[in-house]
């Protein structure tokens, strides 16, 4: 006569398989990203035609690690939403006048979907004098002169951290600033790229979601025209557009650019090529940044968005 289970055996057997289901659950949870949006601008290498892009042709890796992709939406239609500020800095020479009006032209431009603000670097605030408005003919009339005083901003990194900062929560899914300024940093007083204003002031934005985009322009006075601030300056501009997924217009170390026209040309370019890009980021622990990498299948295609996001577990 075959002996039959014991009941204890059937209650043990039970225990296990629950333990190992449960086990397996929490495994699977953990390893479920957290899901993370940035925008992403897709630039040709050669050329200006840029193909349809599919949500399989994106790559995002953390580390050596793929992440993976859950949405990629070309920001157009519905999605084409954007809020820009033209962010100018109020120490600027008075030569900047020749440039009022490519900015205003600039903005008159704009697509119907995108509100303009504009406001001015000053005493190391963010001075709004047009808050983000689809009436982009009161945003162009709002352009004034710069104050054309050295040192009416000692940092344009505390005026650009005090904008992201008060940045309107209204769901825009696109978020873009364009500094006008020399980059100078004349409150740190060291020329290095561990300027903590600076990194904090990029730590702001990508906390926003804000891409910030620079034009050079000298400021009135000594730094208008030193070359070793000017050429340091560039260099943090460069460091605040290329983390935030942006772009640094110059000409030079110490001229003015003849013309702003062609740079607002190369910005309208990169904002029609843009995409809202959802992944899952690996969990932490605890909340930090972690550091990303876009690539795309497609041959002649560059994806360039922000180098860092913020991820809480």
């Amino acid at each position: 006569m075959k002996k039959g289970i014991s009941i204890a055996a059937l209650v043990a057997m039970a225990l296990w398989a629950s333990v190992a289901a449960s086990a397996q659950s929490e495994e699977t949870s953990s390893e479920i990203g957290i899901p993370t949006y940035v925008v992403v601008t897709a630039e040709p290498r050669k050329g200006n035609a840029v193909p349809v892009i599919n949500q399989d042709d994106v790559i995002v890796y953390e580390g050596h690690t793929r992440d993976k992709v859950t949405e990629w939406i070309p920001a157009t239609g519905d999605h084409a939403t954007l809020d820009l500020f033209i962010f100018v800095d109020d120490s600027s020479s008075e030569n900047l006048g020749t440039q009022l009006e490519d900015i205003r032209k600039f903005i008159d431009s704009q697509p119907e979907t995108t509100r303009v603000g504009v406001a001015y670097m000053q005493n190391g605030i963010a001075r709004v004098v047009q808050n983000l408005t689809l009436d982009h003919a009161a945003a162009a009339k709002s352009v004034r002169l710069p104050m054309g005083i050295g040192g009416a901003n000692a940092n344009p990194y505390f005026s650009l951290s005090d904008l992201v900062k008060r940045w309107p929560d209204d769901g825009a899914p696109r978020r873009a600033v364009m500094m006008v300024t020399d980059g100078i940093d004349r409150y740190y007083g060291e020329f290095n790229l561990q300027d903590p204003y600076l990194d904090a002031a990029i730590d702001d934005a990508l906390r926003a979601h804000v891409m910030v985009s620079a034009i050079y322009e000298p400021a009135a006075g000594h730094y208008g025209h030193s070359y070793w601030e000017s050429y340091w300056g560039q260099l943090y501009m460069a460091d605040v557009a290329d983390q935030t997924g942006g772009e640094a217009y110059y000409v030079g170390f110490t001229g003015p650019p003849v013309s702003f026209a062609p740079y607002f040309d190369q910005m309208a370019t990169r904002l029609s090529h843009q995409y809202l890009l959802t992944f899952l980021a690996q969990r932490p622990k605890k909340a930090r940044w972690q550091t990303i990498r876009l690539n795309c299948e497609l041959p002649n295609i560059d994806l360039v968005g922000p180098k860092r996001v913020w991820v809480t577990p």
